[in-house]
């Protein structure tokens, strides 16, 4: 089950890149885009959150954190943002909780193999801990563009 527009994001305290320790908490009084990606380096994931980071000024300037979380390890995300020079927090929910919570664990489907994995999807949630606006099934290509206006419009 999806959280919905209009819903209390789910709190989450969880590891992020660096070694430090992430909570939603940590932003009230700031909106914060939470970006859900399957995995660190492959080609969508590291399409978008290089769009992302080419945003980050732009997003700071109207009072927003961008936070993508995936299952890969706080190495792993260490790794990718070195790599790539990202400018996007990464957190790690390695047990897959806050996914969880978030309803983004779904059944997928390749090549007729089915198995479960992390639906790209990304929430916007307002100053107050309120979902303003969620996007499932997301395409990569436009996608950093839309939630930045939806941002500034917030």
């Amino acid at each position: 089950m999806s959280i919905e527009v209009g819903e209390k994001a789910p709190i989450f305290t969880l590891p992020a890149d660096g070694g430090e320790t992430i909570s939603l908490e940590d932003y009230k009084g700031k909106k914060v885009v939470v970006y859900f990606y399957p995995k660190d380096s492959t080609p969508g994931c590291t399409t978008e959150a290089k769009d992302f980071s080419s945003l980050i000024t732009e997003f700071e300037a109207a009072d927003t954190i961008v936070l993508g979380m995936s299952k890969d390890s706080v190495r792993r995300h260490d790794n990718f943002i070195a790599k790539q020079d990202l400018k996007v927090r990464l957190v790690s929910d390695e047990s897959g909780k806050t996914i969880e919570d978030y309803g983004v664990w779904v059944q997928k489907k390749l090549y007729g193999r089915e198995y479960m994995g992390i639906e790209r999807a990304t929430f916007l949630i307002d100053e107050k801990g309120i979902v303003r606006q969620v996007w499932h099934k997301v395409k990569v290509k436009g996608h950093a563009e839309a939630v930045l206006a939806a941002a500034q419009a917030l």
